[in-house]
């Protein structure tokens, strides 16, 4: 089987409009959840996100483009040049058959439903935009970013809540593993913060209204940011016989399903995807020295995780790192996953541990190493990068330096 690596990486998102400016701000322990700011936000109880300031669509795309680009696709296609641009890589059309796009997202150009459904039923009008249907659908980005880059290989989106962008991630890793493709372009994309978006959540009485606090005594609920981040998965003697700067390797991927419940998670299923996902990459508990958290802040995920954590590691559980970046830049539902896989990266690339702030009060039942509040300088051999969706969807990452 093929071995995979990451030759580029690009984001944007609340913490920064490239890559250098996030892991900055992760290693600085900035928190870029603040007050929103859109339509009808002050009908909202919950007024805060990781929402990106200073974003503004005309400095990145024309016209034409910004008619067809949900905010989702935008910030998809932003991540994407950034990431194809690292990697070097020169789509020749022989390149270009055997290069694909996979994505995860959630809930798509859910801003052009909101805006839509608003000009239909709030404001009476019959008529809508013709190109509501190219931009609310879930395969935007996807499309868009083959078109604009011409890559003409296996190409779709993944859908499956929080997990999307990990699961994306995992069937890119596997295309190229099996030889079906050798250079993915793959990650996640959101876009949720709007009033029908944050209205939703609301319902699920799992939104804080102060602040993300993973694994804190203190935390009340997790926090919706947006934003994308992409990366170029690629054949390692691909990435090799061009002399390509590589970032990781991905060693292992795992998914299971708890079976149990639609919105309470289950710590066997999300034990046995870090298993499994150690048993993929050929490596043990001990070897593993940073797990970048699903750590939304709600009461039950972190307990929860935690014990998985412990079942999965057993006594290494006691000395791994382990901290949640949310609390930075928020909780991008299907995006989370692959803005997260930054701080997985920069942990075995560079030793840059990224903290979990907020931490103000230890709870026993979230008793890891979890990196309270500053960032820490640590060799890292393996680094595992954990999602667990709504419906019992688990997904993990596994990666090691190179």
């Amino acid at each position: 089987m093929n071995r995979v690596v990451i030759t580029g990486q690009g984001t944007i998102n609340a913490l920064g409009m490239s890559v250098p400016e996030t892991l900055d701000a992760m290693s600085n322990g900035v928190c870029a959840i603040g007050p929103l700011a859109f339509d009808n936000v002050d009908r909202l109880n919950i007024q805060i996100g990781g929402q990106i300031k200073g974003y503004v669509p005309q400095d990145h795309f024309n016209r034409s483009q910004i008619s067809l680009y949900d905010p989702f696709t935008q910030f998809a296609v932003i991540a994407a040049q950034e990431a194809i641009a690292q990697s070097g890589l020169d789509f020749t059309k022989e390149l270009a058959m055997q290069t694909g796009v996979v994505l995860g997202t959630a809930g798509g150009g859910l801003q052009t439903q909101d805006n839509n459904y608003r000009t239909v039923y709030q404001d009476g009008k019959n008529r809508v935009h013709p190109f509501v249907v190219p931009r609310l659908m879930n395969n935007a980005a996807v499309s868009h970013i083959a078109m604009i880059h011409g890559l003409q290989g296996p190409s779709f989106t993944v859908a499956s809540a929080c997990a999307s962008s990990n699961h994306a991630m995992g069937q890119a890793y596997h295309m190229i593993r099996s030889g079906m493709a050798r250079v993915m372009v793959t990650g996640g994309s959101e876009s949720m913060l709007c009033f029908g978006g944050i209205k939703a959540w609301e319902g699920l009485r799992v939104m804080s209204p102060d602040g993300c606090r993973p694994f804190c005594a203190t935390r009340n609920g997790m926090v919706q940011g947006e934003g994308a981040a992409v990366f170029v998965f690629e054949d390692y003697e691909n990435a090799k016989a061009r002399g390509a700067e590589i970032l990781a390797e991905v060693i292992g991927f795992a998914m299971t399903s708890d079976a149990s419940d639609i919105v309470m998670p289950n710590r066997k299923g999300a034990a046995n995807a870090m298993r499994l996902a150690l048993r993929d990459a050929g490596v043990g508990p001990d070897d593993v020295g940073y797990i970048n958290a699903h750590g939304t802040a709600t009461a039950m995920n972190d307990k929860v995780e935690t014990a998985a954590i412990r079942d999965a590691l057993g006594a290494a559980a006691d000395r791994v790192m382990v901290s949640s970046t949310k609390a930075m830049h928020g909780h991008l539902i299907g995006g989370t996953g692959a803005v997260e896989l930054l701080a997985a990266i920069a942990a075995v690339k560079d030793g840059m541990i990224a903290p979990t702030i907020n931490h103000t009060k230890t709870d026993p039942d979230c008793d890891l190493d979890v990196v309270p509040n500053i960032a820490r300088q640590e060799k890292v051999k393996v680094a595992l990068s954990n999602a667990f969706a709504f419906g019992g969807l688990n997904a993990v990452v596994a990666l090691k330096s190179t």
